[in-house]
């Protein structure tokens, strides 16, 4: 902008220096045209006076600058200051002759046939009707216009210098008020009064912009605390594939840098699950894979995001879905062990009655048969019951209320009825401890000291014992059921608890057991917000101990 006004300013400085020495230049002209045609007057004055005094021998000595010439009333040429008067052609044609005839003074400017340039004449009638006449070419003129041209011309340049400076240093004073407007506050701004409507507009416009910027910025933080608070992962990247936005728990679920933004998104995971979503996202396909890490499991799912029917980028979410993976491992293993552990009772009932029905078996051994498919019934009864038991506690579906319920007085309930049981395995039960009061429901806690007293007789050895404690520690009511049986190994410990899980399956099916004795344990201490420890060594015992809330 200060060149714009430098130039302009300049321009137009020199424009009417220009226009202003032409007008000068052309005013000298006249006046020096002027004073050529007085000088003229005055020369003709003076020869007349001589002409006058001395008649025609004025001429005689006679010497001037400029052309003079005496004409004749009738036109001819008496004398001729230049050129021979004999020889020149009649003036009586001549438009300052006529004049001068007429008015007795007469000028005209014409070329001269003489000098062959502009020429101004001045004719004057004499007494006697001769006419002097006195001449003088513009070229005359020319050189004294010619000889102010050079002051001229340094009055031009020095006009031209002024006006560089003058021009430079307006631009400059021009600029400086607009240079010097705060943008951010322009309603403090001293300057030009016709730009007080633009600074007002301006005022009004960083006001909408910091309202905006404001509202972007609580829009954030909005969207920041979200997505930092979401488990699940996040990633927002462009069509090339680097990431815009993430947030907390995409870097802790894929172990990616701490500040991934700008870089690829394959920085955050290159495993081939990770790159196929990638790849298909921003071909703008729908994508979900999963995406196993160490011993999690992660869902990805990734959406394309359309800009004009382009694709702009992708929207990647990681979920953690080790639990539900895990879940549904645990279902197919649950099917399946249901499906075997039905199969098996059925398919005995099935081959007995089939030998029964066709008569195969012998008449003595028909009870025998009847016996083995009574005990198979009545095991894949207890089967059944077990799984709509765990089913129950799984889904929480049981309503019962809870009451105050006396530990000591419920084990002694459940050891009297392991009377028969204990004494067919020739194994000893002993009860022990202080009675403690717990709140809960009755069914569900008689219902995990009966599985723990079961196991505890059917997996002992003859002349073992069963040892039930009821007790408090930490202030937190407690029973342990505590045998002389065949242990469990370390290695198994940590999967008793699991449906259907055995240590010697071929010895658990001998006694009669379903595998789902401590998974009620588990899941009925879970109801009653108990909590289950389990201390074994492998041919000496196994101690099982709940430990329960204090009633209060």
């Amino acid at each position: 902008m200060t060149k714009r006004i430098f130039k302009t300013a300049f321009v137009v400085g020199i424009i009417a220096v220009l226009i202003t020495a032409g007008v000068l230049l052309g005013v000298m002209y006249g006046q020096l045209r002027d004073q050529a045609v007085e000088g003229l007057v005055r020369e003709a004055d003076y020869i007349e006076q001589g002409l006058l005094t001395a008649g025609e021998g004025y001429f005689d000595s006679f010497s001037a600058e400029n052309r003079v010439t005496w004409i004749g009333s009738d036109g001819s040429v008496l004398y001729d200051s230049v050129g021979d008067s004999g020889s020149m052609e009649n003036h009586a044609d001549r438009e300052e002759f006529i004049e001068a005839k007429e008015s007795g003074t007469g000028d005209a400017v014409r070329v001269s046939s003489v000098f062959m340039e502009n020429t101004i004449y001045y004719a004057r009638l004499l007494e006697d009707g001769t006419v002097i006449r006195v001449s003088m070419t513009q070229a005359a003129v020319g050189k004294l216009l010619l000889s102010m041209l050079l002051p001229a011309a340094l009055i031009v340049v020095l006009a031209g210098i002024v006006a560089l400076l003058l021009a430079r240093r307006l631009a400059r004073s021009i600029v400086q008020p607009i240079n010097q407007i705060d943008l951010d506050h322009p309603e403090n701004c001293e300057t030009y009064e016709e730009l007080t409507p633009l600074l007002n507009k301006i005022n009004h416009q960083n006001q909408a912009i910091q309202e905006q910027i404001a509202e972007l910025k609580r829009r954030q933080r909005e969207f920041g605390a979200l997505t930092d608070n979401m488990s699940e992962g996040f990633l927002m990247i462009d069509a090339a594939g680097h990431v815009l936005a993430h947030n907390a728990s995409a870097v802790r679920l894929l172990g990616a840098p701490e500040d991934p933004d700008g870089e690829s998104v394959l920085s955050f995971n290159r495993s081939p699950e990770f790159r196929t979503a990638v790849d298909a996202v921003l071909q703008g396909e729908h994508s979900e894979q999963i995406l196993p890490l160490g011993d999690n499991t992660y869902q990805i799912v990734a959406n394309p995001v359309y800009e004009h029917e382009h694709v702009a980028g992708a929207v990647i979410l990681i979920l953690d879905v080790t639990e539900k993976e895990q879940r549904y491992a645990l279902r197919r293993e649950f099917t399946a062990n249901v499906s075997h552990e039905l199969k098996t009772p059925l398919t005995s009932i099935s081959g007995f009655a089939e030998l029964m029905k066709n008569g195969i078996a012998p008449p003595e051994d028909v009870r025998d048969l009847a016996s083995d498919i009574y005990d198979e019934a009545q095991r894949l009864i207890r089967l059944v019951d077990d799984i709509m038991r765990l089913s129950q506690l799984d889904e929480s579906e049981m309503e019962l209320e809870k009451e105050r319920v006396d530990l000591y007085e419920l084990c002694e309930e459940v050891v009297s009825r392991f009377g028969a049981a204990a004494r067919e395995k020739q194994v000893t039960m002993e009860l022990a401890g202080s009675h403690q009061v717990v709140l809960g429901v009755r069914q569900i806690i008689d219902e995990i000291v009966y599985n723990l007293c079961d196991n505890a007789v059917k997996y002992n050895r003859a002349g073992g014992s069963v040892t039930v404690t009821v007790g408090a520690q930490g202030g937190r009511p407690f029973v342990r059921v505590q045998d002389t049986g065949i242990g469990i190994a370390p290695e198994h410990q940590g999967r008793v608890f699991e449906r259907f899980y055995r240590v010697d399956k071929s010895h658990s099916h001998a006694i009669g057991g379903t595998g789902l004795g401590l998974s009620i344990v588990k899941h009925g201490a879970a109801c009653s917000n108990a909590e289950v420890s389990l201390q074994s060594e492998e041919g000496k015992g196994t101690a099982v101990t709940v430990q329960f809330e204090d009633a209060g």
